[in-house]
């Protein structure tokens, strides 16, 4: 099966660490945030990878080779400008078959197999893996009238979201809605698909799963990754 992972962001939050490092070259333990994803991702039979490139591009390319290391075949497909997370899949060739798409700086248990069995047997175009996250306000939250009544006053209110956990399955259709060399983010092409008619799957999760983009989550993914280990590398 084939996946691409995205791996071409300037991880600005990681500051001052990617300023000479890719973010998904980030190390939990002893190896990068983006082998332990390649490796789960074999272990599910995505073993046909293509890294989209782009920030410091040549690091990634000298860690992660031909992927032979991860018994896999691994190929890159290098964006010259900044092309948004939906924009570099219009440069990678031959997606010809249904494909995922995925952030490079995830850690999780989702089990991908089981995210495509629900994907095709749903008939979908694409599919969303999302994730419940619970926000918790530390203040009292006032809402407010029209006319600037109080209509209620919660005291440190947890709001609840669905949201994404930067993991998708499409056909390959949906190519078609991505113009070539310009600036696209995956919630736009999402968009784009449902402002044409098409209905996008969602594929609930309720594992484990944490973005590292900020400073404490990199932190909290170092410590769960070390205390177990095994639930997110099983294979060894």
């Amino acid at each position: 099966m084939r996946a691409v992972i995205l791996a071409g962001g300037k991880g600005t939050r990681l500051a001052p660490y990617t300023t000479v490092l890719p973010k998904p070259l980030m190390p939990i333990g002893e190896m990068p945030i983006l082998e332990v994803v390649i490796r789960q991702l074999v272990r599910h039979h995505f073993d046909e990878l293509t890294l989209a490139v782009g920030y410091l591009a040549e690091l990634l390319m000298a860690y992660c080779g031909d992927g032979s290391k991860f018994n896999a075949k691994l190929d890159y497909s290098r964006e010259e400008q900044p092309l948004g997370t939906a924009g570099p899949l219009a440069l990678v060739p031959n997606l010809n078959d249904t494909f995922l798409v995925m952030n490079g700086d995830l850690l999780t248990t989702i089990d991908y197999g089981a995210m495509l069995k629900y994907h095709r047997e749903r008939g979908a175009i694409a599919t969303v893996a999302c994730y419940q996250r619970d926000v918790k306000i530390d203040l009292g939250v006032i809402e407010i009238s029209p006319d600037n009544w109080v209509s209620k006053y919660i005291e440190k209110p947890t709001y609840h979201y669905s949201v994404s956990m930067g993991i998708y399955i499409f056909e390959p259709t949906v190519l078609q809605f991505i113009p070539r060399d310009r600036r696209l983010d995956l919630p736009e092409l999402v968009t784009k698909l449902q402002d044409a008619g098409e209905r996008v799957n969602v594929f609930k999760f309720e594992g484990y799963w944490l973005d590292i983009g900020r400073h404490d989550d990199y932190e909290k993914a170092i410590d769960e990754f070390t205390k177990h280990r095994q639930e997110f590398l099983k294979e060894e």
